[in-house]
């Protein structure tokens, strides 16, 4: 393996436009904050934007962001802003309706507002925000580079693909009309997304760096993301290889473990890594929070200088539990829905597949399924099913269900130019959302006749799911005039505890905690408890001496604690695993404690 390298390299004439993308849990927010100071150190007037509808730019940076630049403290160079979904669909419905208001009739602005209230709105807006300071120059006139710091890979593909969707959509649109509200009113929109497209596909304009760890998951979503991206005619890329470690001195069985892990996945992915000019970080020891940490994350090869001279005795902590008499018990109902939520890069497709799989040895009909566009149950079974039906919620599938049974529905009712301008409408890219919403409640339907397990999208699409529970139902009758009982019944099946089982996971750190910690007051707002929380990937109990895991140990007891005193459920830890959790021996040992 390649040393780590100093500074940031693939900052070497940058363009206008970075983008950070790669799984979730690889770096990429404290790379994008570490590559927009390093922009800005150097004289540069600087924008960090965050895509991600979980951004957690705010506790980086130590500062309250909102939908405006604001100033970052010890960074005179650098703002920063989150797109925010909520306030970006408000502002978002006044600037589509407000031109109309003194036109049209207060009937005709009520349905429009109706519409507008619609499943697809939210995403549109936030994307429409995203295109504006991308395509619109004016709008970032003051600023040499503009960072963004994006969602998990699949949500990131289908933002930097919306804008050739909709200018595509407007193209062929011959109605005036859209799911989105008039076209005459979109046109300043359409111009701004012809724009974002290409500056998009400008390799003068735009960067894309992929970041990923030594991990093989994490290196075949960064593979197709370079495959996804390309296709999309955004060919200027390079690849960050995060959290290398190397053993230190004493080192011991984990650490020899954890490099072969590295090192297994490195030579496993060598055609790809032939592919991009790569560039390599350390691992550090600690939480990379803060304008001086993240500075130091691309000013230092090693980033040991907060390491203890000599290992560190970690006293134990009690209180966490083994996941098994929880599963245990929710096995004793016969039925009912499971869903690992959290922060991309917890480690929530593996728990995923483990619980299905412990519920399948148990005799049960379970089903595990995946709402994430990475769907990486496949990778983590390794074919070992057994018993157990695997399958995800294929967008381009669903969609195409919807459409059909749509027409099919309405033509006899609907004269050529009427079932003309529905044609159109279905052609929009929110179709496909309101098709995978009801994908969701289809497949949470079928927990009644057995166990579902749901690998859930990061925290804020899920979110973002649930939230638009009511606004899709909305959607769906306005298409098709009736909701299937699926849909109807979607809210009252995940709020009864006896049937939804929802299991926060979470890794040992500052930002997976928080987030839960937030997902879970989301949840509750919603209506929705928490089974139980579940600390992944935790080396809190194992016999350590490498110096930079014995901190990374020290440093997780903060959090461990924050955990327990969270959690009203059971909470559980599940420690680091010395071969890749994968295949169906290996998952079912991460609930044995080494």
């Amino acid at each position: 393996m390649k040393p780590p390298e100093e500074g940031a390299t693939w900052l070497k004439d940058a363009p206008r436009f970075l983008f950070f993308t790669g799984k979730g849990g690889v770096g990429k927010t404290s790379l994008a904050c570490a590559s927009a100071l390093a922009l800005a150190d150097t004289g540069r007037r600087v924008l960090l934007v965050g895509t991600d509808p979980a951004s957690n730019l705010d506790e980086l940076l130590s500062v309250k962001l909102c939908g405006a630049p604001t100033a970052i403290p010890g960074c005179e160079r650098l703002d920063a802003l989150n797109i925010n979904p909520d306030e970006a669909a408000q502002a978002y419905r006044e600037k589509i309706i407000a031109p109309m208001r003194g036109l049209l009739p207060e009937v005709a602005l009520r349905s429009m507002e109706e519409q507008l209230s619609g499943a697809c709105t939210m995403e549109i807006a936030a994307f429409d925000e995203f295109s504006r300071l991308l395509g619109d120059r004016l709008s970032t006139a003051g600023y040499d580079h503009v960072v963004f710091d994006t969602a998990p890979t699949g949500h990131t593909l289908r933002l930097l693909a919306l804008p050739k969707a909709w200018t595509g959509f407007f193209a062929a649109n011959t109605s005036g009309a859209t799911c989105l509200g008039p076209l005459a009113g979109l046109e300043k929109q359409r111009t701004i997304y012809e724009a974002a497209l290409a500056s998009l596909a400008d390799a003068a304009s735009t960067l894309v760096v992929i970041v990923s760890r030594a991990q093989s998951a994490s290196l075949r979503e960064a593979a197709r993301a370079h495959g996804e991206l390309e296709a999309l005619g955004i060919r200027r890329q390079v690849l960050i290889l995060n959290g290398l470690f190397q053993p230190g001195s004493p080192s011991d069985a984990v650490a020899d473990a954890f490099f072969a892990r590295q090192e297994k996945a490195l030579l496993g992915a060598l055609k790809f890594l032939s592919i991009l000019p790569v560039h390599r970080i350390a691992l550090r020891p600690h939480n990379l929070l803060g304008i001086e940490t993240l500075r130091d994350l691309l000013g230092s090869t090693q980033g040991t200088s907060t390491l203890p001279p000599q290992p560190i005795s970690i006293s134990p902590i009690g209180d966490f539990s083994s996941p098994i008499p929880l599963l245990k018990k929710i096995a004793s109902s016969g039925h009912g829905l499971l869903l690992t939520m959290g922060k991309g890069g917890v480690g929530k497709t593996t728990i995923a597949a483990a619980v299905a799989l412990w519920l399948s040895e148990q005799g049960h009909r379970v089903t595990l399924s995946t709402t994430d566009p990475a769907a990486h149950l496949s990778d983590a079974l390794e074919g070992n099913r057994g018993a157990l039906t695997v399958r995800r919620i294929d967008p381009a599938v669903e969609t195409a269900a919807y459409v059909e049974q749509v027409l099919a529905e309405q033509s006899e009712q609907l004269d050529v130019d009427s079932r003309a301008l529905l044609e159109e409408d279905l052609k929009s890219p929110c179709t496909e959302e309101i098709a995978v919403f009801r994908a969701f409640a289809r497949t949470v339907a079928e927990a009644q006749e057995g166990f579902v397990v749901l690998d859930t999208a990061p925290t804020g699409h899920t979110l973002l799911l649930l939230d638009a529970s009511l606004a899709y139902h909305k959607e769906i009758n306005r298409k098709t005039h009736s909701a299937p009982e699926e849909v109807s019944q979607l809210l009252s099946r995940l709020r009864d505890p006896s049937f939804t089982h929802v299991l926060i996971v979470a890794l040992p750190e500052a930002t997976p905690v928080h987030e839960a910690a937030a997902l879970q007051e989301d949840l509750r707002r919603a209506g929705i408890e928490p089974a139980a929380w579940i600390v992944n990937q935790s080396f809190h109990r194992l016999p350590l001496r490498d110096p930079l895991l014995v901190e990374r140990a020290r440093r997780e007891l903060p959090y461990l604690k924050e955990v327990l005193h969270l959690a009203q459920g059971p909470a559980c830890l599940i420690d680091w695993q010395h071969s890749e959790p994968v295949g169906a021996e290996a998952l079912l040992k991460i609930f044995s404690p080494t």
